[in-house]
């Protein structure tokens, strides 16, 4: 496989999985982040409907965990789902200390149209490949990702 230098990279350093992997990763952001943004949501939103959604209510502090999503992001992308009645808060009745975050009938629709919309973009993005070549990229990706996260 020949790599060419793409703009002013020397071909060497385009040969590298790292860079590939880097601009690659810069590319899939861009495309998910305008694809979210053109249905009105973030990344943290998908994230936060994806896991009330499949793991049920939730305290903001588990929300946090199950999501990923460091706190100071997390308590306003919950503001922003449940200005738009996406998302429920309401007192923990075992600790009235605690909010329980639940995801709407509205929320789970419209997860639902993200779903859809990511199906989209991982086609656009991954549209040089085939089927099969696919499922070997998410696979050997995975791989590499395992191991350096443990």
């Amino acid at each position: 496989m020949k790599i060419l230098a793409t703009g002013t990279t020397p071909a060497r350093f385009a040969s590298l999985p790292s860079w590939l992997m880097t601009q690659t990763a810069v590319h899939a952001h861009r495309l998910v982040s305008d694809g979210l943004a053109a249905v009105g949501v973030r990344g943290y939103h998908y994230r936060l409907l994806s896991v009330l959604d499949e793991s049920g209510p939730a305290s903001q502090a588990e929300l946090g965990r199950r999501s990923g999503i460091h706190l100071s992001d997390l308590v306003a992308a919950i503001n922003e789902l449940a200005d738009r009645k996406l998302v429920e808060r309401a007192p923990d009745p075992v600790d009235r200390r605690r909010n329980v975050i639940t995801i709407t009938r509205a929320g789970r629709l419209l997860r639902r149209r993200l779903d859809k919309q990511l199906t989209k973009i991982q086609d656009e993005l991954l549209a040089p490949l085939s089927p099969d070549e696919r499922d070997q990229l998410t696979r050997l990706l995975a791989r590499v990702l395992d191991h350096h996260t443990g």
